[in-house]
């Protein structure tokens, strides 16, 4: 998405970017996906707006990368979830809460805020050792 044109090619640029980025989280090559979002975010955010259809399903696909990744740092999941509760009461305000890519982004933040709970929950020491 680049700084000339129409706004048009802009979103083909950006979906583009969009999909080639899903591909690359279905393929888990997260690194490669994070840093392509990473670039595109900021691009869609301004180009399009941050209620864009488009603009959000690219946040989606961000955090996807972050939590999906078996890597994942804390600092990761907590973006994810940030991103995704961000991404999410936007698509909720401007989309609606029985839109259909509102509904996906709140099941999907399901996800990481148990990866976050399961990491930042202490276990329980084992029977007898206390």
């Amino acid at each position: 998405m680049g700084k000339k044109g129409s706004k048009a090619a802009s979103t083909n640029r950006g979906r583009a970017a969009n999909n080639y980025a899903d591909s690359l989280v279905n393929l888990e090559r997260f690194e490669e996906a994070k840093v392509l979002m990473r670039k595109t975010m900021p691009v869609a955010r301004r180009v399009l707006r941050d209620g864009h259809r488009l603009a959000l399903k690219i946040r989606w696909n961000y955090a996807k990368a972050l939590w999906r990744d078996d890597g994942a740092t804390l600092d990761d999941l907590r973006e994810a979830v940030t991103t995704l509760e961000a991404a999410e009461r936007t698509a909720r305000r401007v989309l609606g809460g029985a839109h259909p890519l509102t509904s996906a982004i709140e099941d999907d933040l399901q996800h990481p805020r148990a990866a976050l709970r399961a990491r930042e929950t202490p276990s329980a020491p084992p029977p007898g050792s206390a």
